[in-house]
Formats: C-alpha cells, structure tokens, sequence
C-alpha cells in the first residue's frame, strides 16, 4: 500500500462519470478489476493524496488515470459557454481513462440501449464464466481467444441478448487479426473510427467511445440520448443546426465548437446531464 500525490484529480467524478464499468465503491474505497489485478483506491478529502492498495507500480495509475493530462489547459480550451464552465467548476478534477482496448470494445458493444447496472451485470458474468478468478468475486476479462471459440449456449448465460454473436464476431476479428486494434492507435480519428464501424453491432457512439476511452482519439465525441438533449436543448438556436439535426451531424459539431479536446468537454457535459438533468445557466 502506498501514496500518490496527484494534482487536479477527482476519484469519485472519474470512477463514477459513467465511462467505465468494473469499479465500485464500498464505504471510502473504490474497487476494481484492470486486467489480472484487483485495485482498492482511496482519495483523502483533506490532502487529495490516493491511498492504493495494489502491486502495481504508482506509474501504472498516471498512466491509467490520466495524470499527465494538463487539465488547466483543456480546460480553457474547451471552456466555451456558460454550460461547460459550470460542469468544469462542479466536477473539477475528472479524468478521463486509459482504458485496456479490447475489454473497452467489448464493453461499449454490450451498452447498446442499456443502463449502466445491466452492462455491469453482464460484465461481470462474461467475467465470471469465461475469465479466471483472481479474488473471491473478482474475475479477469476474458481474452479474444476465448470468447472467438466460446460455446453460444455458455455465452447466453451471460444475458447478452440480441449481442452475442456480435460479441462472438468481434472477438474472432481479433483473435484471427483481422482486426488489429494496435494499428488504431496509429490510424487518424476518422479512419480508426471507419475501421471499428464495419464490426456489425458498432455505430457511431460506439465507435467514439471505445475511441475515446481506449485509443487516445481527444476528438471523439460521443452523441448518445444524454448529449443529444443537451444540444437541442441548448444549442438548437445555433445557426448549424438548421441543415445538421442527426447524431453524426452533432458529432462533428461537437468537434467543431470544443475543438481537440471535445471528448473532455463530452464526458464533463454527459456526467452533469446524467446526474442534475437540465440546469439553470442564470
């Protein structure tokens, strides 16, 4: 167990904002499972120092949680209107994740038309039946291989309806390499997000998501119910969207106004619609 001292950084808002599903929280302490380790994660309210319990070393945790992010400056880069400036000023310190890509896929592909307690759920079976158990309840996720060569009748039992064989696909395009996901971190947004579209069960939020949380794509901007709302509810008057009303439209109007940076803006906006609702700016 050890301390880290990190600047700018809010545990709970970067744990609890909706963009990843194997952590929760028990009294102070935040648990989770990221790749074959259980975490234990507390942040003091006074000091804001982490209290980790993990064999992992402290530059595991800058690297996962974004610390070498410069957040004073995406800030005032994506500080455009009096929306964002508020959800910046209340949820101060959350980060994005350096998420592992192949659990990121396969999770965002399991939250179509889903809440967040029905994609935890099925997670955490797809874990349990086809990961290995690395603590009493906790499990690793199961690798491409595994899930390419898994029997469908196994896989129902993980709740993933309409899903499975789009998770089945999925994880042989990996496990043959016809979809390699290294090659993503080097491809342009635009083309990165091309390629993971033409996996059948993978839109445009999908894609942006997984972009966004798993390949270092800054521009990805998710458009989902939550940030649709909010852009027809606060936006709507901007000359744009007399010609764009659809969600790809809205994807790169969010690129457009946010400028690199929008997916920061995107996840701070989603975290405040999906707590408080629409809120007052006066």
């Amino acid at each position: 167990m050890y301390r880290l001292k990190p600047e700018l950084f809010n545990l709970d808002y970067t744990l609890d904002c909706g963009q990843v599903f194997r952590w929760e929280k028990s009294g102070d302490w935040w648990t989770g499972v990221v790749g074959d380790h259980v975490i234990r994660v507390l942040q003091d309210e006074d000091s804001g120092d982490l209290l980790v319990d993990s064999r992992l070393p402290p530059e595991f945790f800058s690297h996962y949680f974004r610390l070498d992010d410069n957040l004073p400056s995406i800030y005032e880069s994506i500080n455009k209107d009096l929306l964002i400036n508020r959800a910046i000023n209340k949820y101060n310190g959350l980060r994005l994740i350096r998420q592992d890509p192949w659990e990121c896929l396969i999770s965002y592909m399991l939250a179509t038309a889903s809440s967040i307690p029905t994609i935890q759920k099925r997670i955490y079976l797809l874990s349990k039946i086809f990961g290995q158990e690395l603590e009493e309840g906790y499990f690793s996720f199961p690798d491409p291989d595994t899930l390419a060569e898994a029997d469908l009748s196994l896989l129902d039992k993980c709740k993933l309806g309409f899903r499975t064989e789009r998770i089945k696909e999925a994880a042989r395009g990996v496990a043959s390499g016809e979809l390699n996901l290294n090659v993503l971190y080097r491809l342009e947004y635009r083309y990165s997000r091309e390629r993971l579209m033409r996996l059948r069960g993978i839109g445009e939020k999908v894609a942006d998501c997984v972009l966004l949380f798993a390949f270092e794509k800054m521009e990805a901007f998710p458009v989902d119910t939550h940030v649709r709302q909010i852009i027809q509810h606060y936006h709507i008057d901007d000359s744009y969207f007399e010609t764009c009303t659809n969600l790809s439209c809205m994807g790169e109007w969010g690129r457009e106004y946010f400028g690199y940076y929008c997916g920061y803006a995107q996840q701070y906006l989603f975290y405040q619609k999906r707590l408080e609702g629409f809120v007052s700016l006066y």
